[in-house]
């Protein structure tokens, strides 16, 4: 498991196979979409809002949104190992450095 802390603060993820646009922004409102949930809702998370990101064999799991007791978010990405995770992420790092 690779765990990135807030000094990597802009991580969020997508499968690798996810087209998504680098849209200049800002580090306060930089958003980042998520693959459609299993309802068909789209999703984006607002990366400067996300605590952490686990990269594992099997997903990629962004916490965003939290404040105390647990009250926060979090979305998973499945992925099919740990190089496509490692590409979610890196994807997400760069979107993310495009909002600077």
């Amino acid at each position: 498991m690779i765990l990135l802390g807030a000094g990597a603060l802009a991580l969020a993820g997508a499968r690798s196979t996810f087209a998504q646009p680098v849209i200049p922004g800002s580090t306060a409102f930089c958003l980042y979409e998520v693959p459609v949930d299993e309802t068909g809702k789209r999703r984006w998370i607002n990366l400067g809002i996300v605590q952490y990101v686990e990269a594992t064999r099997t997903e990629v799991k962004i916490a965003y949104g939290g404040g105390a007791f647990g009250s926060g978010y979090d979305a998973k990405i499945p992925v099919t190992g740990m190089e496509e995770a490692l590409t979610v992420v890196e994807k997400i790092r760069k979107v993310a450095a495009a909002c600077r």
